[in-house]
C-alpha cells in the first residue's frame, strides 16, 4: 500500500517574499500605468478618456525625432560596448603587470554619478570654451591649420546624440567588461591548451575559442546595453535637456517634458508606449540570441 505523500508548505513559502516584491514593485505599478494612460489625471482627480492620450501622443510634432534618436542611441551604445568591452576584457584577462591599474581606471566611471558625468562632459564639450575643442584647436594650430572644433552638443544634425552616446559608452563599458571577464574566467583552460598544441596562434585562439565560448556573456551585454540605451534619460537630460530645441530628445525625455508640463496622462501613455517598444524589440532579440548560445 502506497503511503500518501504529505506536501510540505516549506518549499512554496520560499516563493512568497519574491512574489510579494514582484507584485508591489512591478506588476501593480504596471497595471496602474496601463489604467492611468487611459485617463486625464491629476494628484486629486482622474477622468477616463479612452485612447485619447495615445492619439495625442502619436500626433506629437517631435515624436519622429524622439523615435529616431532612441533607436540610434540604443544601437550605438550597445554596439560599441559589446565590441570595446570584448577586447578590453581579453586584454585584462591576461597576466600582464599593468592590467590591475587599467582595471581600476576602467571601472572608475561606473562609480561616478551619471548626472555628475553629464554635467562634466557638457562643460568639456562646450563648443566655445570647452577643453576638448581647445585641445583640437591647439593640435590643428601645430599643423598650421585653424579650426574651432565641432559643435558637439549644439549641431543641428545627429552629432549631439552621438556625442552623448560616446559618453555613455565611456561610463558603461566597465560593467560590460566585467561581465566579459567573468565569462572568460569560466572557459576551461583545456580548450586553449588543445588549440595551442594544434599550432593555433593567440589571435586564432581569440577568434576561434574565446569568442564562441564567451557568447553567453556577450548576449548578456547585448541585452543589458540595448535595454539601457532604449530607456536612457538621465545622461541625455544632464548634458542637453533634449536640446537645443528637440534635436537630442529621446522618448524618455519627451515623456518627462510632458509630465513637467502637467500632462500626466499623456506622459503615462508615453511610458506605456516606451514599455511596449522595449518589449517588442528585446523579447525577439533575446529568443534569437538564446538559440545561438554555445553550451560548453
Amino acid at each position: 500500500m502506497k503511503k500518501k505523500r504529505i506536501k510540505s508548505p516549506y518549499a512554496s513559502s520560499l516563493y512568497w517574499p519574491g512574489g510579494v516584491i514582484y507584485m508591489v514593485l512591478f506588476f501593480i505599478p504596471t497595471v496602474l500605468s496601463l489604467f492611468f494612460s487611459l485617463t486625464r489625471w491629476t494628484l486629486q482627480d482622474w477622468e477616463f478618456i479612452g485612447f485619447e492620450n495615445f492619439t495625442l501622443y502619436f500626433s506629437e510634432e517631435n515624436l519622429r525625432i524622439g523615435f529616431r534618436n532612441t533607436i540610434i542611441y540604443a544601437v550605438l551604445t550597445s554596439g560599441l560596448k559589446v565590441i570595446f568591452a570584448l577586447y578590453l576584457a581579453s586584454y585584462l584577462s591576461s597576466k600582464l603587470r599593468s592590467t590591475g591599474f587599467i582595471r581600476s581606471v576602467l571601472f572608475f566611471p561606473t562609480l561616478v554619478s551619471t548626472i555628475g558625468v553629464g554635467i562634466t562632459f557638457s562643460v568639456l564639450m562646450n563648443p566655445y570654451e570647452g577643453v576638448i575643442n581647445a585641445v583640437l584647436k591647439s593640435v590643428a594650430g601645430f599643423f598650421g591649420k585653424t579650426t574651432d572644433g565641432p559643435g558637439w552638443l549644439i549641431d543641428p544634425n545627429l552629432l549631439p546624440i552621438v556625442s552623448i552616446a560616446l559618453v555613455d559608452v565611456w561610463k558603461g563599458v566597465g560593467i560590460a567588461t566585467l561581465i566579459y571577464i567573468a565569462g572568460m574566467a569560466a572557459i576551461p583552460r583545456d580548450y586553449y591548451e588543445a588549440s595551442s598544441i594544434d599550432g593555433a596562434s593567440t589571435r586564432q585562439q581569440f577568434y576561434q575559442v574565446t569568442i564562441p565560448l564567451v557568447r553567453p556573456a556577450m548576449f548578456s551585454v547585448i541585452i543589458l546595453s540595448f535595454v539601457g540605451g532604449l530607456r536612457s534619460f538621465d545622461l541625455i537630460w544632464a548634458m542637453t535637456g533634449g536640446g537645443p530645441g528637440f534635436i537630442s530628445d529621446v522618448l524618455a525625455s519627451i515623456n518627462y517634458k510632458q509630465y513637467t508640463s502637467g500632462y500626466y496622462g499623456l506622459s503615462t501613455a508615453g511610458n506605456v508606449i516606451l514599455f511596449v517598444l522595449v518589449s517588442i524589440l528585446v523579447f525577439p532579440l533575446s529568443r534569437y540570441l538564446n538559440k545561438k548560445e554555445v553550451v560548453m
